[in-house]
């Protein structure tokens, strides 16, 4: 296959905890865990432990078995399973979700289970397909009078000019390209691409000839090499979720049409997943798709009961099934659904198969370098008396009110025309919002005024 280039379309992941999209990995150097590195300060010893799961997975030595992180409230336990994700590479999907989420939906609590591990699992599907590549060097579009209104034209088709590194080739398209054309915004200097048998257009980037933005929505890209008409590896990224959710609103489309309603995907039945896996069995055995396993995410694991941990147990041990990573602050607690108290609210036969990983409080050394480093993100400039007082409020209270004073401090400071965040404006915020600990001390001093 000449001239053949593998191109890689990658969906976008939405992850949910905004708050973690520094986290590049678990910081690893050479093999070993740096203090500070990929986002992460402190927890070593965890992040070490986190490793060696991650070598377990990549070795295939990890199956029937999941991840349980533990630890008190803002030590890391999220931005731990995002590192481990980020670890096993790029394309790895992350799914995030609390345990209480669960009880809030119109499907069943095992369904929304089953939706989140097929969405935590990837395909990758390549197929060699025809197509016209190149940097639109002109572009001449025929109109015509528009059927239904005589005072609009419409777009008829277009010619268009389109060369790469070692061709140059003068093309004529129809209207239905055309209007992809003109509703793209294709302009000269952008490069394109159009597959033959679909006719669908889609805009690679800027090319090298093209005007240039101060600002742009299209990325720059090189001219393409080879001939315009090619053959390319086109490589999407879907998950199994995707596939069952499109197979089923084909088999709702079918059901309109042959009984005169249109079925509402709520819960997608087993045959329909069965019949997802099998597809993508044979396209894997075929070498046309890619499995890439991810990691789903389960914060607040204390919340689920013991049929949601019974399908976890299950789902652990089949075929398709991503890594499951389970976090909580709980101690010794009951297991919701029963009168059994067990640690962390956890039913021993499922802690039996978890890998238990431990999270410490930050010392006063890693807040002062969190506390540092969220100042920098934030462009807030802490004077050296400010970080110190921050650094001691984090200890006596927790990080995550440290960090939460940051911003109103900064606009204190701001606003009395000071472009340093001083001690004055951070004991300020402080007397103004609370912590946790003062709160339930207030209570407690005013508990007869208080309505029980």
């Amino acid at each position: 296959m000449s001239s053949a280039i593998r191109i890689e379309e990658v969906r976008p992941r939405v992850e949910r905890f905004a708050a973690h999209s520094h986290i590049r990995g678990l910081g690893i150097r050479n093999g070993r865990v740096e203090f500070v590195a990929d986002g992460f300060v402190g927890q070593v010893e965890a992040r070490e432990a986190a490793y060696i799961v991650v070598k377990m997975i990549r070795e295939g030595k990890f199956a029937g078995r999941g991840v349980l992180i533990v630890g008190p409230p803002g030590t890391g336990k999220t931005a731990l399973a995002i590192g481990i994700a980020r670890e096993l590479g790029p394309e790895t999907p992350f799914v995030a979700i609390s345990g209480g989420e669960i009880y809030s939906l119109e499907v069943k609590k095992t369904e929304f289970l089953m939706r989140a591990l097929r969405r935590a699992i990837g395909i990758k599907i390549r197929e060699w397909r025809k197509v016209y590549e190149g940097e639109v060097r002109s572009i001449e579009y025929r109109y015509g009078k528009y059927p239904y209104n005589p005072y609009l034209q419409r777009v008829l088709g277009a010619t268009i000019k389109l060369r790469t590194r070692d061709e140059e080739k003068m093309l004529r398209v129809p209207a239905e390209i055309a209007e992809q054309f003109v509703e793209l915004g294709v302009e000269e200097g952008d490069i394109v691409m159009i597959d033959e048998e679909t006719g669908a257009v889609s805009v690679v980037g800027r090319g090298e000839s093209g005007e240039q933005y101060d600002v742009s929505v299209r990325r720059r890209v090189e001219l393409p090499k080879g001939p315009v008409y090619k053959e390319r590896e086109i490589v999407k990224f879907f998950t199994l979720h995707d596939v069952d959710f499109s197979l089923a609103r084909q088999r709702g489309l079918v059901s309109a049409m042959l009984f005169g309603f249109a079925e509402e995907v709520r819960e997608i039945p087993d045959e329909i997943r069965k019949q997802a896996d099998e597809a993508v069995k044979k396209l894997v055995e075929e070498g046309k798709a890619e499995l890439v396993p991810g990691v789903l995410f389960i914060d607040d694991a204390s919340l689920l009961d013991v049929e949601c941990f019974s399908f976890l147990m299950r789902a652990m041990e089949t075929e398709l099934a991503p890594v499951i990573i389970l976090a909580t602050n709980r101690g010794v607690t009951k297991i919701r659904g029963t009168d059994i108290e067990s640690p962390h609210g956890v039913p021993q036969d499922m802690l039996d198969r978890l890998v238990i990983i431990k999270t410490k409080p930050y010392t006063a050394d890693e807040i002062r370098e969190i506390v540092s480093i969220k100042a920098r993100e934030q462009n807030i400039t802490l004077s050296k008396d400010a970080l110190e007082h921050l650094t001691k409020i984090g200890e006596e209270h927790s990080l995550r009110y440290a960090l939460q004073l940051l911003t109103p401090a900064y606009i204190i400071a701001k606003e009395k025309g000071k472009s340093v965040v001083d001690r004055e404006e951070v004991e300020y915020v402080k007397r103004h919002f609370i912590s946790v600990r003062e709160s339930v001390e207030y209570v407690k001093s005013l508990e007869e005024k208080f309505l029980r």
